[in-house]
């Protein structure tokens, strides 16, 4: 065999071993990528019932609801267009409250309910995630004096005294 053939033959293993490499890259990526969905989005079954998804909005009040075991919840999450019902196993994190914003991760039931394996409570009083504050903004629900990751402060003008 001549050099220049050896060459190729190097290049060519080298190639197909960096495309399998790309290919399982790509492949644990895509199964591990949790897309962020609406109330509304999942009533109008634009979502994917095999996989999991963020489903993000307010916790609607009225609808938060303990199980005798102790650690199962329901409630409703809307974006102030359409709610989802919701039911989760664990430990609530603190600033979990009705009226306040929330993401929960999980996969939609046949049924209709949502079965969440994770909660996530709005962390401060100024933040909403962009996508959610969009959603609602779109539902016509005003949000006021938040701040967005990555661009600049809403400032809100306070009365004189």
């Amino acid at each position: 065999m001549k050099n220049r053939h050896r060459r190729f033959a190097w290049i060519a293993v080298g190639v197909a071993v960096l495309s399998v490499a790309v290919a399982l890259v790509l492949k644990a990526f895509q199964s591990n990528l949790v897309l962020f969905r609406t109330p509304t989005e999942v009533a109008e079954k634009k979502v994917p019932l095999d996989r999991a998804f963020r489903l993000g909005g307010l916790v609607q009040a009225g609808t938060l609801k303990r199980q005798p075991d102790g650690l199962t919840v329901r409630f409703e999450v809307t974006d102030t267009a359409k709610a989802i019902p919701v039911r989760y196993t664990g430990i609530l994190p603190d600033l979990f409250k009705e009226g306040k914003g929330v993401v929960v991760q999980g996969k939609m039931e046949p049924g209709g309910d949502f079965i969440a394996t994770e909660v996530l409570a709005k962390h401060d009083e100024n933040y909403m995630a962009p996508e959610a504050a969009e959603a609602l903004r779109k539902a016509g629900h005003p949000v006021k004096g938040e701040i967005f990751a990555g661009e600049k402060p809403v400032v809100t003008q306070q009365p004189t005294k």
